[in-house]
């Protein structure tokens, strides 16, 4: 025990430690969780017992896998039993849902939007209504949080800006705070997309991964020694406006060749040949019905593809990922396109040169559900240490 430290401090730790090792790694048995997390067996006994007798877990025998012994009890996160209200507010749907203790969705409902048709009032009304719509056996959310694609201040939930929803300064935190009584945390859905898929996706286990997303904009979240990069003012991964091309297009943030003018909605439409205005769920359609053939065959998307290399290789030398995953619309991108991208980033980078093994590009795993996920993991991160 650490020179000071009280006994109620290390239990309060050494709870919290396994709350959150049962949230985001799912079941074990009493055994390996004292082995992963360093404590004795009375000391784990104790906990398991602590959490079953509020209600937290459940444990049941497991037979022994081949080897002679007693049965073994599994110690299981009860979803029902901690839940937090999470919430997506993207350009064109609108997703609340209660998630539980363990990281599954227990009930939600997805609300389509207009583009345009965003202001944050209607935004705020829409989340109460639907909120309240949520029930799951009297099961009520103990916190709460929401992705937005914009700039946020972490510490009190106020989106600087959200130039593709059209928000500028809102207090999202504080109105969304007071309509539900409840602690509500904001964040950025590309930064919140790298939190979920570190954490339930395509970069668990990895330390060191750059997450992508392109919808109707571009943004990235990185998680460095395994934990957010969030840098000094709270947000990081305005990638979508790293200028690529001096002169190419004009980017609404009012500069010209913004890598998001190359690789966003807008772009893989005119790939594609569609109008800039296509809708999202044709957009996908029309990715995943290309033959390799046509893919091959295309120079549109061998110029898109070009663009997200070119990109994706000044990623590589500037933060040196082990994993670059690529989420929203680029999840869909087909995956000979892909693999173009990732031999350019392990050809054309210094760091992908000295190291090719460990730069690899892989869609996401949480598809949609990523940005949602995400902040459902923010909630929980200020749930979890009280529970």
């Amino acid at each position: 025990m650490a020179l000071g430290a009280r006994p109620d401090g290390v239990r309060r730790h050494n709870r919290s430690t396994l709350l959150h090792r049962l949230h985001t790694v799912g079941p074990g048995s009493r055994t390996e969780l004292a082995a992963e997390l360093g404590l004795n067996r009375s000391t784990i006994k104790a906990l398991v017992d602590e959490l079953a007798a509020s209600g937290l877990v459940t444990e049941r025998s497991v037979e022994p896998n081949g080897t002679a012994g007693r049965p073994s009890l599994l110690v299981s996160p009860r979803a029902e039993a901690l839940c937090v209200l999470a919430v997506d507010v993207a350009v064109e749907r609108l997703t609340v849902a209660l998630v539980g203790f363990g990281g599954r969705i227990l009930v939600g409902r997805n609300s389509p939007a207009r583009r345009g048709d965003t202001e944050h009032g209607v935004v705020v009304e829409r989340v109460l209504a639907i909120a309240e719509t949520l029930s799951l056996g009297g099961l009520r959310p103990v916190g709460a949080a929401v992705s937005v694609p914009g700039i946020v201040r972490r510490s009190d939930g106020l989106v600087h800006e959200a130039p593709n929803l059209r928000w500028s300064e809102v207090p999202l935190g504080t109105l969304l705070g007071d309509g539900l009584g409840l602690p509500v945390a904001i964040g950025n859905d590309a930064d919140l997309g790298a939190m979920a898929e570190h954490s339930r996706g395509a970069a668990r286990g990895v330390g060191d991964a750059v997450y992508l997303s392109a919808d109707v904009g571009v943004g990235g979240g990185v998680i460095t020694g395994g934990v957010p990069l969030r840098g000094s003012t709270g947000h990081v991964g305005e990638v979508g406006h790293m200028i690529l091309r001096p002169d190419g297009r004009l980017c609404y943030c009012g500069c010209r060749g913004c890598w998001e003018t190359e690789v966003g909605e807008q772009a893989l439409c005119r790939a594609l040949s569609l109008p800039e205005d296509t809708s999202r769920r044709r957009l996908v359609a029309e990715l995943r019905g290309l033959t390799e053939e046509q893919v091959a065959a295309d120079a549109g998307l061998a110029e898109y593809a070009r663009w997200l290399g070119v990109g994706v290789v000044n990623l590589v030398n500037l933060l040196a990922p082990e994993l670059v995953v690529l989420g929203g619309l680029l999840a869909e991108v087909p995956a000979s396109l892909l693999a173009g991208v990732e031999q350019r980033a392990r050809g054309r980078s210094l760091v992908g040169r000295a190291a090719s093994r460990a730069v690899r590009i892989r869609p996401a795993e949480l598809g949609a559900q990523a940005s949602l996920l995400g902040a459902a993991e923010l909630a929980f991160e200020r749930v979890l240490p009280n529970s």
